[in-house]
């Protein structure tokens, strides 16, 4: 294993984070400071608890999820785009290093920004809505667990990207309205039983569904089966990312 080549990529995606500090982590936290203002005066006064937790501190996981999904995606995305962008990526390709210990450089440095920037909102979400944490490891775990699942989905996004417009497309358009759609704001058990089933077909249901179980202790779904759903799509993640290394897709172009 070349840690060398693992840590000259890493801190080079940390310091081009580093160097845009306050739009990469004043805007994610503005955000999410105004959805507490919004959801929180306007709904949380209409809906006192959702299952026996404030509406506030119950949206509190959703929020910190969304968060997560978005800038996962972005951050893997870009930092490996702009190489095949600027034509540096041949000097990546050429070096003495395995696909594994790129994508370990680049997917490192996109869920370690994540982690961080998941952590920052929990400690602003304190300063509106009191709440607790009954599973502190298990929410520590899923949140290393999503971060690094989507920052492999973002990676495979910026070698599918011919264009600075398609880094956008997926995580506007795809991953922000499933997460709404997800129980970010509100369980599923909230709506009608059709709208249930059908709810269970989209995946981040049961990233939100266990990451809130970390913290209170209720879910939507199994902690296992959410656990199992994560793993098997970063699996997939892998699998898709060994292939395209092997055939070269997309990484000259």
């Amino acid at each position: 294993m070349n840690t060398y080549a693992i840590r000259a990529i890493y801190y080079f995606e940390l310091s081009r984070w580093f160097r845009t500090l306050v739009q990469s982590i004043a805007s994610p936290v503005i955000s999410t400071s105004l959805y507490f203002v919004v959801f929180g005066a306007a709904i949380g006064s209409r809906i006192a608890t959702v299952d026996g937790v404030s509406y506030g501190a119950f949206i509190v996981p959703g929020l910190i999820m969304l968060s997560i999904l978005t800038e996962s995606i972005s951050n893997a995305s870009f930092g490996i785009y702009m190489p095949r962008y600027a034509g540096t990526i041949y000097e990546v390709l050429s070096a003495p290093v395995s696909f594994v210990e790129v994508v370990t450089g680049y997917v490192g440095a996109a869920a370690t920004k994540s982690m961080l920037l998941g952590l920052i909102i929990l400690a602003t979400a304190r300063l509106f809505v009191p709440f607790h944490i009954e599973h502190p490891l298990w929410m520590v775990a899923f949140l290393i667990l999503t971060s690094v699942t989507f920052s492999l989905f973002g990676f495979i996004i910026g070698i599918w990207a011919s264009g600075w417009e398609k880094l956008q497309v997926v995580p506007i358009l795809v991953i922000t309205p499933l997460a709404f759609l997800g129980g970010s704001f509100y369980s599923i058990s909230m709506l009608p039983p059709l709208w249930q089933k059908i709810t269970l077909f989209n995946p981040v249901v049961y990233l939100i569904s266990g990451f809130r179980w970390s913290f209170y202790g209720i879910s939507d779904v199994g902690v296992g089966i959410s656990l199992a759903a994560t793993l098997g799509f970063m699996v997939l993640c892998l699998v898709i990312i060994a292939w395209i290394f092997k055939t070269g897709y997309r990484l000259k172009n």
